[in-house]
């Protein structure tokens, strides 16, 4: 999957120097901007000499607080807003709302049925010390699956609006980024995998954003109609993965404290850049 995201990073690169469309220009920049901030959020793993059990469950903690956040002020308020604006009435865009939400979450759910794998307690590969690792890959996945609708934004915005209005989106969606790729990063480290590698995935998992926002920056028509519904299906998604996977994995070692602290911080500050970002 992720090999497959730099491979259509690279043609989108290829395609906008080949046509020079400045709008198509400006979003693959803005989603680059994105991407790399994924990637330098993940630098403190790099540079941590070794990070303990406490400060993996505060961070897990913390990487929670920030999901339900960006859920609630990233995605379904930006969907309500989006199905609004292609006129659709209350009650009609809470339901389009509604049904991406379950169909995100549907999809997780399936997903975590569909693999086999042992219950995180019991997951634990002696000698080894790595964590069900089918667990960490649902959530580095939904961490990509909700930066797809992000760099769908950053496309629509700059296609739709002045270049300074989608600069500015840009710039907020990356400062966001910034503590998701060190929760991506932290969470792959707590499951037994080397720093080098946690911080590569998490800076892989940003290339969704610049491949996203090409596609919508070129056929702005077509992605205002399906911006609603990828807004919500990521939100759904994100929901499970917070509710299924991280919550309970940051209560496991018995840091409770931590990780409701870590939550409720992660959640305060997202929700500051959320609505001071625009």
């Amino acid at each position: 999957m992720l090999v497959l995201l730099v491979g259509v990073l690279a043609l989108a690169i290829g395609g906008v120097q080949a046509h020079g469309d400045p709008v198509v220009a400006a979003a693959l920049r803005g989603g680059l901007v994105a991407a790399l901030a994924t990637a330098a959020g993940g630098v403190p793993v790099l540079l941590a000499r070794r990070i303990g059990d406490k400060t993996v469950d505060t961070l897990l903690g913390f990487g929670a607080g920030v999901m339900l956040a960006a859920t609630a002020f990233s995605l379904v308020i930006p969907a309500l807003d989006a199905a609004g604006a292609l006129g659709m009435g209350t009650w009609s865009a809470g339901g389009v709302v509604v049904a991406g939400l379950l169909l995100g979450a549907g999809a997780l759910l399936f997903a975590d049925h569909a693999l086999p794998h042992e219950h995180v307690e019991n997951a634990l590969i002696e000698g080894r010390g790595r964590a069900d690792l089918t667990r960490v890959w649902l959530f580095v996945a939904a961490i990509a699956l909700h930066n797809v609708p992000e760099g769908l934004a950053i496309g629509v915005g700059f296609a739709q609006d002045e270049m300074r209005k989608g600069a500015a989106l840009a710039g907020g969606i990356a400062i966001q980024d910034i503590p998701e790729g060190l929760v991506v990063a932290a969470a792959l480290v707590s499951a037994g995998y080397g720093r080098v590698f946690a911080f590569v995935v998490a800076a892989l998992t940003g290339l969704a954003e610049p491949v996203a926002s090409v596609m919508a920056a070129s056929l702005v028509g077509v992605f205002v109609s399906v911006l609603p519904w990828a807004l919500a299906f990521a939100g759904g998604a994100m929901l499970f993965v917070v509710s299924h996977e991280i919550i309970p994995e940051s209560h496991r070692r018995g840091h409770a404290s931590l990780a409701t602290s870590g939550l409720t911080v992660g959640f305060a500050l997202m929700m500051l850049l959320d609505t001071a970002l625009g």
